[in-house]
C-alpha cells in the first residue's frame, strides 16, 4: 500500500506532461468547432487512440497506479483541454468500470477490448442506468430483464436516457430490474453486444454544455442477449437475490450495493478530477486576462475586487484537488469511505467548477460573455458536474446519511 503523498513521482509527471501536451495541441484547437457542431469528435478520439490515450492499456496503467493518482491526474489534464471532447474520450470508461466492478475475468477479457476497438477502427461504449422516471431515484427503474431458461437468454425491455454514447456505442452496459420485489437490490447489469436486435437509439439531446459528447436515449424492445452477458454470472446473481430475500423476510436491513451504485461510487473521485480540470482551465484564462487587461491605467488584477476573486478561485481549486486525491488514494489503499469521502470530493469539486467558471466570465466582463473566449464554453460545460453521476443534492444526502449511520439506498 502506497503512502499518501501530494507529490507526483517522475513517472507520473512524465505521463501528466504527455497528456497535457495532447490536450493543448490536439483537444483545445478543436474544442470550439466540435462544441458548435454538437457531434462526436471521432477524428480527435482516433488521434487519442493512435498515441495510446484512448486505449484499455492506458486506463489500466492509470487505474492500477499504486498511489491512486493516475486516473485523477489524467482526467484533470484531459478536461483542462475541453470537457466535451474529453468526455467523448473517457465516456467509454464508465462502461468499462461497470464491467470491471461487476464482471467475471472472462467478461472483462472479452468485452472491454470491444469497447475501444483499434486505432484504425475506434469504438465507444455506453453505460445505461438513468431512465425518464428514474434518475436520482434508481428505485423507480422500470427496465426489466427476464430470463428465458429454455434458450439461456435474457430479454430486456425498457428505455434508458442520458446515456453517454447511447445508441452509437459498440457495447452497451444496461442496468435492469430482475426482481421487482427487492427494489434497488433486485437490479443487475447486462452486456448488450454489438448489433443486437431490439436495441436502438431514441432521442439525441441538444445540450447546454459538453456538446461534443453524444447523449441520447437507448430503447430496448424484446432485446435478447446470451445468458453469459449477465455481469458476474447467474449463479452469483441467484445467491445475492436469495440472501436479499432471506434478510427481507427476517426484517433485516440489506446493505448489499446494487451494480449501478457500485459503478458510480468507483467513478465519483474521477468526476471530481474532471471538474478540477475545467475549473483550472477557466482560472488560468482569467488570471492571464487580469494581468494583461488594463483599465484606468493599470492591470485589473491591481483592483482588490478582482484580486480577491483570483485568490479564492485558486484556493478552491487546490482544495478540490486535495479532496479528489485523498478519495482516490483511499480507494486504492482499500480504506472505506466512512465519511463518504468519494461523494465529498465530487460535491466540492463540482461546485467549485461552477463557481470558478462563473467568476472567470465575470472577470473577463463582456469578453467573457462571448464565444471569442473559451470561458463562456467552460461555464456551460461546468453545469454538468453538479448533475451527472449523482447531483450535488444526492451527494449531500449520501454524506449526511453516512455520517449519521443511516442506510444509503
Amino acid at each position: 500500500m502506497a503512502e499518501f503523498t501530494m507529490e507526483l513521482n517522475d513517472d507520473q509527471k512524465q505521463v501528466r506532461d504527455w497528456i497535457h501536451g495532447f490536450a493543448a495541441d490536439v483537444i483545445r484547437p478543436a474544442a470550439a468547432e466540435w462544441d458548435e457542431r454538437e457531434e462526436t469528435p471521432w477524428p480527435v478520439i482516433q488521434e487519442a487512440a493512435k498515441v495510446g490515450i484512448y486505449s484499455l492499456d492506458f486506463y489500466a496503467q492509470q487505474f492500477f497506479d499504486p498511489t491512486g493518482l493516475g486516473i485523477p491526474m489524467a482526467m484533470e489534464e484531459l478536461f483542462w483541454g475541453d470537457a466535451g471532447i474529453a468526455l467523448s474520450i473517457v465516456g467509454t470508461g464508465l462502461a468499462a468500470i461497470g464491467v470491471v466492478a461487476n464482471g467475471t475475468e472472462e467478461q472483462i477479457g472479452t468485452w472491454i477490448p470491444q469497447m475501444y476497438g483499434t486505432p484504425d477502427d475506434v469504438k465507444v461504449a455506453a453505460f445505461c442506468s438513468s431512465e425518464p422516471d428514474a434518475g436520482s431515484d434508481v428505485g423507480a427503474m422500470r427496465t426489466r430483464a427476464v430470463y428465458d431458461q429454455a434458450k439461456d437468454e435474457w430479454v430486456l425491455n425498457g428505455t434508458k436516457t442520458w446515456a453517454t454514447n447511447g445508441g452509437i456505442a459498440n457495447v452497451h452496459i444496461v442496468v435492469a430490474v430482475v426482481d421487482p420485489e427487492l427494489g434497488t437490490k433486485g437490479h443487475a447489469s447486462f452486456i448488450v453486444p454489438p448489433n443486437t436486435p431490439g436495441l436502438s437509439q431514441g432521442q439525441k439531446f441538444k445540450k447546454h454544455g459538453i456538446r461534443a459528447s453524444h447523449t441520447a436515449e437507448v430503447v430496448l424492445e424484446d432485446c435478447r442477449i446470451p445468458g453469459s452477458c449477465l455481469l458476474g454470472g447467474k449463479e452469483k446473481l441467484d445467491e445475492r437475490l436469495a440472501r436479499a430475500h432471506e434478510r427481507a423476510k427476517a426484517g433485516g436491513g440489506e446493505r448489499v450495493k446494487n451494480a449501478a451504485m457500485a459503478t458510480f461510487e468507483a467513478s465519483r473521485p474521477a468526476v471530481g478530477a474532471m471538474a478540477v480540470g475545467t475549473a483550472r482551465a477557466a482560472y488560468e484564462v482569467a488570471l492571464d486576462y487580469a494581468k494583461t487587461r488594463t483599465q484606468f491605467g493599470r492591470p485589473i488584477i491591481d483592483n482588490q475586487g478582482v484580486a480577491f476573486q483570483i485568490a479564492d478561485m485558486r484556493t478552491s481549486i487546490d482544495a478540490a484537488r486535495l479532496l479528489v486525491w485523498r478519495a482516490s488514494w483511499m480507494a486504492v489503499a482499500g480504506k472505506p469511505f466512512t465519511s463518504a469521502e468519494g461523494s465529498m470530493s465530487k460535491l466540492f469539486a463540482s461546485e467549485t467548477a461552477k463557481k470558478v467558471t462563473a467568476q472567470a466570465v465575470q472577470i473577463l466582463g463582456g469578453n467573457g460573455f462571448t464565444r471569442e473566449y473559451p470561458v463562456e464554453r467552460m461555464h456551460r460545460d461546468s453545469a454538468i458536474y453538479t448533475i451527472f453521476e449523482g447531483t450535488s443534492e444526492i451527494q449531500r444526502l449520501v454524506i449526511a446519511r453516512t455520517l449519521s449511520g443511516m442506510p444509503i439506498r
